[in-house]
């Protein structure tokens, strides 16, 4: 029961219903909160107890000042916990193991138990073996089931074992999108301690960073890492500082020819030049009413692209409009009406919020774009697309030269356009083509271009495959499949190119992950399913696949060109995430671009094709096909959805989403509120993370004799640190899994084995484009073990300086951890011994996560790095100032010793920003800290 200092306790009756709600008007000046802070003041109101959240905390959000947040921290109760299985499994596995320790240290497992709804929906462990025939689903899903029989037999245990936990089973979709086409409420209801139905905005946290794809739905939620959601899960408040807002105004309307893919990414670099990492972000404005809800997702989707925590959307119509299309209940609709405009939470762009800082950005001035190639953020105008391939395979002196008029005319005219025209139905072009062909391009040596033309034969078929070829083209990823108009976009492309008489390039390696099981009724209702199979874009399955490094293998011929003659060959997809080594190990370039554009690069067969001037293709008449032939218009795109999609496509979709197929629902699954650990499994394990605990926490040390275990540049992301796709034989990981008896062709990814603490450690640090200045000239997982300066894997020098009793550090530049929420990033690098990360700064769940496990994240005083204080990763480090001190202090000291230099002394500022972070370090980390607390 709250405490309900500020009377806002009331009814709100919809029908013959009645709800008690917390009234935001019972706060003087609510009004001029944006959105999301309405959100949050709300969950203050009714979850004030006075002691975890107080009435302190509600007159603090009350008296927000837009231009002056400060550092004022409030408690955030979501309504419910969003996983997927990478990330959901380690979850799951530590929450056994917690009940196991809460046996041995005296108390009942049956209280390790979610206190709020968890849901998780399995989608990450399909992989794309097999493409290209219409058979590909079910034998990748057969795949699937034999390799992670043992995950999804702990997770059928846990929905039966867990109060308040569900599954979504294999093969149904991606989690953001289930989340927003079935999941999610809007408005959430829920029984009171008094028995009374509450009404209150439906909130989550999610462990998968594009959590914030359901805030186009008007629902606020944010990606956390899995140890901040089983605190979440098991009751935990989740501390916070009131953030700040910035308002992102949109005014206009697309042009003809972009999609949502180009506004998204569009939108990525305003934002990331901006600046919004930690940040809310909301749109308001009178060209709100322009966007889709679906366009909405897609922007909300890439939030961690652009740094922000979320970027929401209001309630208004479309909100409505979009429940009634998923089949929602009417009740439900009339009830998320009824409470938003009740709230004053009901968009209104005559009458804005208070902002931060307000931004604006006309859609009108949206132009067809894709964005890489390693950095989302990165967005390339189509049309300067091969020059920008060109200069990165060239280095800038071709495009210097071109610049500077010491390359002649003709070679000049084999430069794309800088200004990219839409590519609209019916446009003709003002000058002939500007580029030269592939045979051109791969002739023209005296240009110095690089260019390393490989015959291959692929079927009956003679190819070539050079650098700048795209040997991956793939819809995936919930950023875009949740979107009908790109979807529908793209098997127009499909169908059209198809009646043109093109197809796709034989070294293309072409697949279709939708995000739900709706996604293919629909393009079968409208006929366009053949088409994309013709063009070899047959299911693969449902689930993140290429976005994620479920890629699957190249096909074997082209693999062989690539790896033969150190090819830097590219990957175009309709995904979110295009990180060095994320898409596949042999793909240096990745491209991210709307499911239209994908199909156009498919059949172009390169990033050095013009797509606005140059033909993709010539068919079998001579005729040469242009993306201008082939690209539907937005009125036929429109009158395509409107004719297939209806409510009964959801209705059906989701009416048995729980149920799973024969493979799910056959598993033999053990009994009992404990979990029976195998010794066997390669897959899980019981995690050490409770050995040796004690009923009280051990005091804070300082770290003396430490050795820099990885010394690291800018934007090091999560998919660096953390294990990610594929497991390479040579590796630690990989020998350990034959040590294990597991062939290699077993492995399987590195995220399916998340419930396997030792495959996971071993791979921390070992994304094969991981760049440690400790051993300069390297990529991969690689350093030196001092004092002998042996060059080793990073998880042996870790095995070796703990069995010698040596702490370690990570020393690294700006946005360290970017990128995905992943624990396992957090995990590892404690489990490598490492007690402290020293960085110019932090991407917001990395840091957080860093806390949750126990390791400390020190930050350089401006204008200091480890370039300026001459760092090598040869040296000693000791970090003092912990000791002697109840609270964890603001800075610390940092002494650097080496041979033959003089020692060096900085002061770093601890990055523990709030009291609970504060507890989690004291405790050693969160989950011995909520263990403790339960008992």
């Amino acid at each position: 029961m709250s405490s309900n200092s500020f009377n806002s306790r009331d009814t709100l009756k919809v029908g013959d219903k009645s709800y008690e709600i917390h009234r935001l008007d019972s706060i003087p000046g609510s009004t001029r909160l944006p959105y999301s802070l309405k959100v949050l003041l709300e969950n203050l109101l009714r979850n004030e107890d006075g002691r975890v959240v107080t009435a302190a905390q509600v007159e603090a959000l009350q008296a927000w000042d837009p231009k002056n947040v400060g550092d004022i921290e409030i408690q955030y109760t979501p309504a419910r916990v969003l996983m997927q299985d990478f990330t959901g499994v380690p979850c799951v596995v530590d929450l056994v193991a917690m009940r196991d320790a809460m046996t041995e240290l005296g108390g009942d497992p049956k209280r390790i138990n979610p206190l709020i709804p968890g849901e998780l929906v399995i989608d990450h462990s399909v992989i794309a073996d097999v493409f290209g025939t219409p058979d590909a689903a079910r034998q990748n899903s057969e795949l699937e089931f034999e390799r992670n029989h043992e995950r999804y037999q702990l997770l059928r245990w846990a929905q039966q074992s867990f109060n308040d936990f569900v599954v979504v089973p294999p093969d149904t979709g991606i989690c953001h999108q289930v989340n927003l086409e079935y999941l999610s409420r809007v408005v959430f209801t829920r029984d009171g301690d008094d028995g009374v139905v509450q009404a209150y905005p439906d909130t989550l946290v999610g462990t998968d960073s594009h959590t914030p794809m359901v805030n186009g739905l008007g629902v606020l939620g944010w990606g956390v890492g899995g140890i901040e959601a089983e605190a979440a899960m098991l009751g935990q408040p989740m501390s916070m500082l009131i953030p700040e807002v910035i308002g992102l105004k949109l005014t206009g309307e697309l042009p003809e020819g972009t999609t949502a893919t180009d506004l998204v990414l569009t939108v990525a670099e305003l934002l990331r030049k901006t600046g919004v990492v930690g940040k809310f972000v909301e749109f308001f404005g009178p060209g709100v009413r322009n966007i889709p809800l679906a366009n909405r997702a897609t922007l909300g989707n890439m939030s961690p692209e652009y740094g922000a925590t979320c970027a929401i959307f209001p309630i208004d119509e479309e909100t409505l409009d979009y429940m009634r299309l998923t089949g929602r209940a009417e009740d439900q609709i009339n009830l998320v009406e009824a409470y938003a405009k009740e709230q004053g939470m009901w968009h209104d762009p005559d009458n804005p919020a208070d902002y931060s800082e307000v931004l604006e950005l006309n859609l009108a001035e949206v132009v067809p774009s894709i964005a890489g190639p390693r950095r989302p953020q990165d967005r390339i105008e189509l049309g300067d697309a091969p020059a920008t391939v060109l200069s990165i395979l060239h280095g800038e002196g071709v495009i210097s030269q071109f610049k500077d008029g010491s390359i002649d005319d003709a070679s000049a005219d084999s430069f794309p356009a800088s200004d990219p025209v839409s590519p609209t139905p019916g446009q003709t072009p003002d000058e002939p083509p500007r580029r030269l062909s592939r045979e051109q391009l791969t002739a023209n040596a005296k240009l110095g271009w690089p260019s390393d033309p490989v015959d291959v034969v692929i079927g009956d078929t003679t190819a070539i495959v050079d650098h700048g070829d795209v040997v991956i083209a793939a819809i995936t990823s919930c950023t875009n499949t949740s979107n009908p108009s790109v979807m529908i976009g793209a098997g127009l492309v499909a169908k059209k190119a198809v009646e043109a008489g093109i197809t796709s390039r034989p070294w293309v390696k072409t697949t279709l992950a939708p995000g739900s099981r709706v996604v293919t009724d629909y393009l079968d209702r409208a006929g366009l399913s053949p088409y994309l199979s013709q063009l070899g874009f047959d299911l693969v399955g449902y689930g993140c696949t290429t976005c994620i490094g479920n890629s699957g293998p190249l096909i074997p011929e082209v693999s062989g060109a690539v790896r033969g003659n150190d090819l830097n060959v590219s990957s175009v997809l309709s995904g979110n995430r295009n990180f060095e080594g994320r898409i596949h190990p042999e793909v240096k370039m990745n491209f991210l671009a709307s499911p239209p554009l994908v199909i156009a690069y498919a059949l172009a067969g390169s990033l050095h094709t013009d797509l606005l001037t140059e033909p993709l293709a010539t068919n079998s008449d001579g005729e040469d096909i242009y993306l201008r032939d082939i690209w539907p218009s937005s009125a036929e795109i429109k009158e395509v959805v409107d004719a297939t999609i209806a409510a009964e496509l959801f209705v059906d979709g989701y009416s048995d989403v729980f149920t799973g197929d024969e493979n799910w629902r056959g598993m033999d699954v053990p009994e009992g509120d404990k979990f029976t650990w195998s010794e066997e499994s390669t897959y899980i394990r019981k995690p050490p993370y409770f050995d040796g605990m004690s009923l009280e926490p051990e005091p804070v040390r300082d770290i003396t004799g430490a050795r820099v275990l990885a010394l690291l540049g800018d934007s090091v992301t999560t998919d660096h640190i953390s294990p990610a796709g594929s497991i390479n034989p040579s590796s630690p990981a990989g020998k350990y899994l034959q040590s294990q008896g597991v062939e290699p062709r077993d492995f399987n990814s590195y995220g399916s084995r998340r419930g396997n603490h030792e495959v996971m450690v071993r791979g921390t640090f070992a994304n094969v484009r991981l760049r440690n200045q400790v051993a300069p000239g390297t990529e991969g997982g690689v350093t030196r073990r001092f004092p002998d300066g042996e060059e080793t894997s990073i998880y042996d020098a870790a095995m070796r300086y703990a069995e010698e009793g040596v702490p370690l550090v990570v020393i690294a530049g700006a946005e360290y951890g970017s990128g995905s929420s992943r624990d396992w990033a957090a995990k590892g690098t404690t489990l490598l011994g490492v007690r402290a990360v020293i960085a110019e700064s932090y991407e917001r769940i990395h840091r957080s996560n860093l806390i949750g496990m126990g390791v400390v994240p020190l930050q350089f005083k401006d204008g200091e790095n480890a370039e300026s204080l001459g760092f090598t990763g040869e040296e000693i480090f000791s970090v003092t100032g912990f000791e002697g001190h109840d609270d964890v202090p603001e800075e610390v000291t940092v002494r650097a010793e080496s041979d033959g230099k003089d020692p060096v002394e900085f002061t770093v500022t601890v990055r523990i920003d709030t009291p609970a972070e504060e507890s989690y370090f004291q405790h050693g980390g969160i989950l011995p800290y909520m263990l403790r607390q339960m008992l």
